[in-house]
């Protein structure tokens, strides 16, 4: 029986987070009114002309780098040419033969194997426009406020071999793009778009197959499940001899299954020219190096260094690194009191279900590094429980009130006094004779059920350690 491998090639369209668009003034703001950002220079207009935004061109080379690209020095734009509804000018300004950068790389990791995926090229070029399908007045619409926005397009080289690798490339992508701050990376607003070319080939065949490009991908489960389905629809086509056609399939999410969208059996004519209102020029290398100079840690530096400099395990350092503003909060919280092991724990457990239960991010809670660091110090000196510590803790994000404060006003310091204790633990002996005859009969692991009885008595308010302590020394005094 014949084995087949799966060749997948990636374009993603990274559209980036300036104030303005790439060759106007035109603000950017994303769900505003339709057609409410416009002006004659994105929307076309005899008598227009271009001028590039400075900040996109910072970006693109700051991608390029992140991405171990060569940048080009000389910056060129080019006219691509096609239809459609959305494109008002009928043309797009994109970069053809010169893109701002090329021959880059980008580690991975799947399971436990790293692979560096290539990258064939970035450039920049503008967005389209939205079209707007409504079946309530049989009619499409267009909105032309995404028009002109910047889009930097990556474009990788057919080096992954599994929609898992394809899955872990555009994770490890956005992550990196989100540490860069070049993206916010919203699928869900079309900031990052992904098509994806995939071909199967007879294993140990080093030709490439006839591929297919599917569109309409809007997650990365998306794109893993339609990659798995492309291949075995492929499969099944070799196998029963049917010859595969070149053509762009479209991803429809509910049936999980792609169906032919238009053929590309002859390449499309887009007849690049080089933009005439748009001046070629030059770069210095002393340009490439301020922008390098301002790259951030990379997700991969940082990881690292979380392991090495906090002693973290790998999976509490991953958890931290895949969210670069979870990461940052983590950091404000050592540099306040050095327990990193301690505040990583409360950070990857109770403080990510909390943010998960509200759907909220870390930037978007009503809580300081310290507030945070205040609660996880009167927890481990007793001042509370762990448990009414966790009850505290969603207080603080639900009011951003100090820890101390809700202490004082609920009354929820801890009971550590022996004699209060000793107290509790008489009515909890009394009434609990059988589990005491339990263990006096040999059976210890009895005396935690004691403790939580003393503890619901207290309301939780008592110091669990110290009960156990106190009946542990009541069985062995006799």
């Amino acid at each position: 029986m014949k084995t087949y491998e799966t060749v997948i090639g990636l374009e993603v369209h990274l559209q980036l987070d300036t104030r303005t668009k790439i060759f106007c003034g035109c603000v950017t703001h994303f769900g505003k009114d339709a057609n409410s950002q416009t002006c004659p220079v994105c929307l076309g207009l005899p008598g227009s002309l271009p001028v590039l935004n400075q900040k996109v061109l910072e970006y693109g080379m700051k991608i390029g780098l992140a991405l171990n690209c060569a940048i080009n020095t000389f910056v060129k734009f080019d006219r691509k040419n096609y239809y459609y509804p959305d494109l008002p000018k009928a043309y797009q300004i994109s970069q053809y033969d010169f893109p701002i950068a090329k021959k880059g790389s980008l580690t991975i990791t799947t399971g436990e194997q790293t692979k560096k995926i290539g990258i064939t090229r970035a450039h920049m070029e503008e967005d389209a426009g939205k079209l707007i399908h409504s079946p309530e007045i049989k009619c499409s619409l267009v909105d032309y406020n995404r028009t002109g926005i910047p889009l930097v397009e990556i474009v990788s080289e057919p080096d992954m071999r599994s929609s898992q690798e394809a899955y872990d490339y555009l994770t490890s992508l956005k992550l990196l793009m989100e540490y860069l701050d070049v993206s916010d990376c919203d699928m869900e607003k079309g900031s990052l778009r992904c098509d994806a070319n995939v071909s199967i080939r007879e294993a140990g065949n080093q030709e490439f197959g006839t591929k297919t490009e599917l569109k309409n991908l809007n997650s990365f489960k998306a794109v893993k499940a339609a990659i798995d389905y492309e291949v075995a629809r492929q499969i099944k086509m070799v196998e029963a001899g049917e010859r595969i056609v070149q053509e762009t399939r479209l991803w429809n999410d509910e049936k999980q299954m792609t169906f032919s969208m238009r053929s590309k059996e002859e390449a499309h004519d887009y007849r690049y020219f080089p933009e005439p209102d748009l001046v070629p020029f030059t770069i210095t290398e002393n340009d490439i190096e301020k922008v390098r100079k301002t790259l951030p840690e990379f997700p991969l530096e940082k990881l690292d260094r979380f392991i090495r400099q906090y002693q973290l395990s790998d999976y509490d350092a991953n958890v931290l690194v895949q969210d670069k503003q979870l990461a940052k909060f983590f950091e404000d919280c050592v540099m306040q009191w050095n327990a990193p092991k301690k505040i990583c724990n409360w950070i990857t457990s109770v403080l990510k279900q909390e943010l998960n239960k509200r759907k909220i991010n870390i930037s978007e809670m009503r809580l300081t590094s310290g507030y945070f660091v205040g609660l996880i110090k009167n927890v481990e000196e007793g001042v509370v429980s762990n448990l009414v510590g966790k009850e505290i803790l969603t207080i603080m994000l639900d009011t951003g009130r100090t820890c101390m404060s809700i202490i004082e006003e609920k009354g929820l310091r801890q009971v550590s006094d022996d004699n209060a204790l000793g107290a509790i633990i008489d009515t909890v002996l009394v009434e609990n004779a059988s589990i005491v005859e339990q263990i006096k009969g040999g059976k210890e692991s009895a005396i935690g059920f004691l403790v939580g009885q003393a503890m619901k008595k207290t309301q939780g308010k008592a110091n669990p350690k110290k009960i156990g302590e106190l009946i542990k020394g009541r069985f062995q005094n006799g």
